[in-house]
């Protein structure tokens, strides 16, 4: 999927695993398919799962993302009324992987993208609930410090123009030039609040028609309150959507940002992995396909 990607084995990781972490040598290795970005995912056993980040990056600065994100990761289990999963342990280098990895816990549940809970009302208001448990946890002070979404929307024109320019032949670039020439404009009203980040369907677990748990917890923190509303684009059909709406009690100018981010979100999703991941392709399509109905 990235042209500095880094491909571990499962032989590599049972080396890993059997040097660094004794307790859990000669435990099952097992890849597990995902549709991720970020990560290349295997299960150690039945409860624990290592993550190795994908795109080559110098030890030291990953090191210090995985700590960050172990650190996140705990303080959202702490305050999440769904299960997330907890760290466990941070690998070093090895067996010819060259950077820092992770250990987590195993969270069972089926991904959003292996099924389609965009119709249910019940888990509509599931994704609510999380999302207002998250608004409710103590900032402590901190404010967003990102460069990615979460802060102001114009800072992102720079990445819209070149989704655009690589859209052409792939979606109507005209029509979406002219929505997101609305959105980007959209104001602030509201203080940062505690944000899961990406809450995509690869990152949802449902269970029994449910919302079952939350995956990737590492990006926990404060953001625009807006920012976990993507999950209504990216993860809902018209009814339940304004289900989510009604629950979280949203204004007009807080849901229009909330569809600004899944903008910029899907708009590079649908480029960016044409060719080398076609279902996170697919759902930037289908978030857009939404954002425009509803702009219509």
């Amino acid at each position: 999927m990235h042209d500095d990607q880094v491909d571990v084995t499962a032989e590599a990781v049972a080396a890993l695993v059997g040097e660094q972490f004794p307790q859990w040598s000669g435990l099952e290795i097992r890849p597990v398919r995902s549709t991720g970005t970020v990560n290349t995912i295997f299960r150690i056993g039945d409860d624990l799962a290592a993550r190795f980040p994908m795109r080559m990056a110098d030890a030291d600065t990953v090191r210090s993302a995985l700590v960050r994100e172990s650190r996140a990761s705990a303080e959202l289990a702490r305050v999440s009324p769904f299960p997330t999963p907890e760290p466990m342990a941070l690998g070093e280098p090895g067996a010819g992987y060259p950077m820092p990895w992770s250990v987590q816990t195993w969270l069972a549940g089926t991904p959003a993208t292996d099924t389609d809970p965009s119709g249910s009302e019940a888990f509509a208001e599931d994704l609510a609930a999380f999302i207002a448990a998250l608004r409710r946890a103590d900032t402590g002070g901190r404010r967003f410090s990102g460069s990615g979404r979460g802060g102001e929307l114009t800072r992102h024109d720079p990445w819209m123009e070149e989704c655009f320019r690589e859209s052409e032949g792939l979606l109507d670039v005209p029509r979406l030039r002219r929505i997101w020439s609305r959105l980007r404009r959209l104001p602030r009203e509201s203080d940062d609040a505690m944000s899961h980040g990406d809450l995509i369907s690869g990152n949802v677990l449902v269970s029994a028609g449910r919302l079952g748990g939350i995956l990737d917890g590492g990006g926990f923190a404060p953001a625009d309150p807006a920012l976990d509303l993507v999950a209504a684009w990216h993860l809902l059909r018209v009814h339940p959507r304004q289900a989510l709406r009604r629950s979280l009690g949203c204004g007009d100018l807080e849901w229009e940002r909330g569809m600004a981010w899944a903008f910029v979100q899907a708009m590079g999703l649908v480029w960016y992995y044409a060719g080398s991941n076609p279902s996170m392709s697919t759902m930037g399509r289908r978030t857009l396909d939404r954002i425009v109905a509803s702009a219509l």
